[in-house]
């Protein structure tokens, strides 16, 4: 196979992994405050990604890929607002488990490793263009 090939795919799926690892980020954060509509429902649970070693059979390369999107099981908040239509017997509504600045660092180291990928794919095609540079 084409080492050059090679780059430009193994950095196509490290920036589809974290395209994906952006959408979850994206998900919590829009859900953030998202509550249950009556006493005793659950909020929004933070989702999480997860990513393995995928061995690419037609070309032998080892590629990365999302291998889950779970649930973060990790317990609720309460916040005190008697007034809210989730809100138990003693005016406390489950909040969801979602940090924010968590959510912030992720999309952060999310959004870097897209780039380093972005930046290697590029790599490989100006590699590729002065190969040809060099044929002609």
């Amino acid at each position: 196979m084409d080492p050059l090939k090679s780059i430009s795919q193994i950095a196509a799926s490290g920036m589809h992994v974290q395209s994906a690892r952006l959408q979850v980020v994206a998900e919590n954060v829009a859900n953030a405050d998202s509550t249950g509509a009556t006493p005793g429902d659950e909020p929004y649970r933070r989702k999480t990604i997860s990513f393995q070693e995928a061995l690419n059979r037609e070309s032998g390369l080892t590629m990365v890929e999302v291998s889950d999107i779970g649930r973060d099981q990790s317990p609720f908040t309460l916040r005190h607002d008697p007034s809210h239509p989730a809100a138990d017997e003693n005016g406390f509504v489950k909040m969801p488990n979602v940090s924010p600045i968590l959510e912030m660092a992720n999309m952060r180291e999310a959004s870097r490793s897209y780039e380093a990928n972005m930046n290697l794919y590029e790599a490989g095609r100006r590699m590729r263009s002065q190969m040809i540079d060099l044929l002609k």
